[in-house]
């Protein structure tokens, strides 16, 4: 089986997080911070290294910055629903995923906020910051965008529209579900308020995790309150981070196998791993160019505008049509609309979707040119 889906999700996952996960099990069996018998301490520990290991990674600002949440999705609704007051007006982009769109429709269709979509403008850095400083008024309140597009891995020139909102005081939330371990971020050096990721793509850890970023929590309420193990006599929520969004029993085993999958970005080099996946994509690029019938709808992905994602379509089929396919021999593909329907109206295919291909540190050229031959056998129609 060849698994070209690590854009949903890294599969395989390395061994030492895989060990990581099965150790969590036998070792960490209580909750963290909810007792204090020596295995809640001990659970303790281990969510506050991989705390640790999160914030240096990003480069928060304290370790206390760091939340960990069930993935990336609800990071950002708890960003989006969090700051966002009647009478706010929000700038996203053209290519959001459904994790941002569906909460800003959510919000508009209550009458609570409007939003504007800046167009993005591939290869194009410039023409893009002009498109959401066109899109700010008086009553911008946040700037909501991907740092790459899950579709067409097109990038968004973060630090620039973080600069912009600087210029006019107002925050910026990143999506870097995409981006995390595969390019380098930190918050405090690239301007970021909020930078949501999930834990089971790029850093290589188990479903089921994601984390938050932020040295601005105090801008936001909670959309979820309950025990946290702190001030347990109030009945209101603590305002201090990370408890402050961290309500319920967490995931210990996924924040164990979190910790490992960062110790394996960090091991491994994340300019590495960037440049493996980015090779096998662009020699995927050339040489699909060269098959008949293959539909292509990015230019050329450059290291310095694109991460390491490709969608095509075959002339005469539909996406799911090629992906069962590729699928009947054993290469495994996303197809469709990947939830964001905001990106194939941005370039025309929303009715059909598209194969996508997301490599990870684990794909190998060999097993880009078996997807090849595949393609090559399935005849366009007409």
């Amino acid at each position: 089986m060849i698994y070209l889906d690590n854009s949903a999700t890294t599969f395989p996952k390395p061994l030492g997080v895989r060990n990581a996960v099965e150790y969590a099990i036998r070792r960490y069996g209580a909750n963290p911070g909810r007792s204090g018998h020596t295995m809640s301490k001990e659970s303790g520990r281990e969510i506050d290294k991989c705390r640790k290991a999160a914030a240096n990674f990003f480069g928060a600002k304290e370790v206390s910055d760091v939340a960990f949440t069930l993935n990336c999705t609800q990071a950002l609704n708890m960003v989006i629903k969090g700051i966002l007051k009647p009478g706010d007006h929000v700038v996203t982009s053209s290519l959001e995923h459904n994790a941002v769109m569906r909460p800003l429709r959510k919000l508009e269709k209550m009458d609570i906020i409007s939003y504007t979509a800046a167009n993005v403008y591939p290869c194009d850095p410039q023409r893009t910051v002009d498109s959401f400083r066109n899109a700010i008024n008086s009553n911008t309140a946040l700037i909501v965008c991907t740092h790459a597009s899950n579709v067409w891995g097109i990038r968004l020139p973060i630090e620039r529209i973080a600069a912009l909102a600087k210029i006019y005081e107002i925050p910026i939330l990143v999506d870097a579900a995409q981006s995390a371990g595969v390019l380098p971020i930190n918050v405090l050096q690239q301007g970021i308020d909020y930078l949501c990721a999930a834990g089971h793509k790029g850093l290589y850890g188990p479903m089921g995790t994601g984390i938050l970023v932020t040295h601005c929590a105090d801008k936001l309420d909670t959309i979820i309150e309950g025990g946290t193990g702190t001030d347990s006599m109030k009945f209101c929520q603590p305002k201090e981070m990370p408890q402050k969004f961290e309500s319920g029993t967490p995931n210990m085993v996924g924040v164990s196998g979190l910790r490992a999958g960062l110790d394996f970005v960090v091991s491994r080099g994340i300019s590495n791993i960037f440049k493996h996946e980015m090779g096998l994509i662009t020699y995927l690029y050339d040489r699909l160019k060269s098959i008949k019938g293959v539909q292509l709808y990015t230019c050329r992905p450059t290291y310095e505008h694109f991460v390491p994602v490709l969608s095509f379509n075959i002339k005469g089929y539909i996406s799911d049509e090629v992906g069962k396919i590729l699928d009947s021999r054993g290469i495994e593909v996303r197809t469709g609309l990947h939830c964001a329907p905001a990106a194939h109206s941005f370039m025309g295919t929303l009715e059909r979707g598209t194969v996508r291909v997301s490599p990870s540190a684990f794909n190998t050229k060999q097993e880009i040119n078996r997807l090849i031959e595949v393609i090559k056998g399935i005849k366009p129609r007409s």
